[in-house]
């Protein structure tokens, strides 16, 4: 039974993890509690890395995104690869191929990437410094997500659920935007079968379709029973809301679009999860 070490304690994709993975032998640790020095790495076959600095409210200096999500990853990396470890898996974000066009092909495994934020690029630099440690004892295991749902979610996804379930009336009526999604359950089933294979490489995990933000605002409403009438928003207000905030405007009117076609034929995977069934499953655990 291989024996797992999950960096952050009670993290949302570790708890997840935890709950429904195959794999049963799984620890957690904090790395604000213990420097990776400190850590017994030689007890664990597998590392899965999920300590990061994400997006904050409170603006925060570039150099702490670079502190937590390039070098302490890397201090991990090295503390685990000297101590034995075979596996080293790195959860990283899709914002490492930084902003998307309305004009781009979907983005996939191989795609450049031009990170245009201190998060994207950090993890992007946190990526290219795992795969120089690899080697045929160290397998290194890069995982790209979209935005993650699921039991427990916070931040963005969590948001949207709380607008549809407090405001009969939304300006989301015919967008056609293309966005993808990761539920956890999915991401879960990626990491397994990535253990099971002991998959070297880049890979994206995420739900099948890419969807709308109408899509996505239906789905939820459907879920919760709860009658919403969608509204047009004009252009301009959209065009103009862009440009004045666009990580905000971006979130629900533009399009994110990834092609993990590689992915699936490197791992043999399939989803088990439609992002319908899996928005449902993420309603049906959020308290009332």
């Amino acid at each position: 039974m291989k024996r797992i070490l999950i960096t952050g304690s009670n993290s949302f994709v570790g708890t997840n993890f935890i709950k429904n993975s195959h794999c049963k032998d799984v620890q957690e640790v904090s790395l604000f509690n213990y420097a990776p020095g400190k850590i017994d790495f030689s007890q664990f076959d597998i590392i899965i890395h999920l300590v990061a600095i994400v997006h904050q409210k409170v603006s925060i200096p570039e150099e702490e995104y670079f502190r937590v999500n390039r070098d302490l990853t890397l201090q991990v990396a090295t503390e685990a690869k000297k101590a034995g470890v075979r596996q080293f898996i790195f959860l990283s974000t899709v914002k490492v191929y930084g902003a998307f066009h309305s004009k781009s092909a979907p983005w996939n495994e191989s795609s450049p990437c031009f990170p245009d934020d201190a998060y994207g690029k950090s993890k992007y630099e946190a990526e290219k410094a795992l795969r120089k440690l690899q080697d045929e004892n160290f397998t290194v295991s890069i995982i790209r997500t979209p935005l993650v749902y699921g039991e427990g979610v916070r931040a963005n996804m969590k948001s949207i659920v709380n607008l549809v379930r407090k405001s009969p009336f939304l300006p989301f009526k015919d967008i056609r935007n293309k966005r993808n999604f990761t539920s956890a359950v999915n991401l879960v089933a990626f990491i397994d079968r990535i253990i099971e294979l002991r998959a070297a490489g880049t890979f994206i995990a995420m739900d099948k379709d890419a969807i709308s933000t109408s899509d996505l605002v239906k789905m939820i409403s459907d879920t919760l029973g709860k009658k919403i009438y969608l509204f047009r928003t004009p252009g301009f207000i959209i065009r103009a809301g862009m440009a004045l905030i666009p990580s905000f405007f971006e979130r629900l009117y533009g399009s994110y679009e990834m092609d993990n076609s590689e992915t699936l034929k490197i791992l043999n995977f399939s989803a088990p999860l439609t992002t319908e069934e899996g928005i449902k499953r993420m309603i049906e655990s959020i308290p009332k």
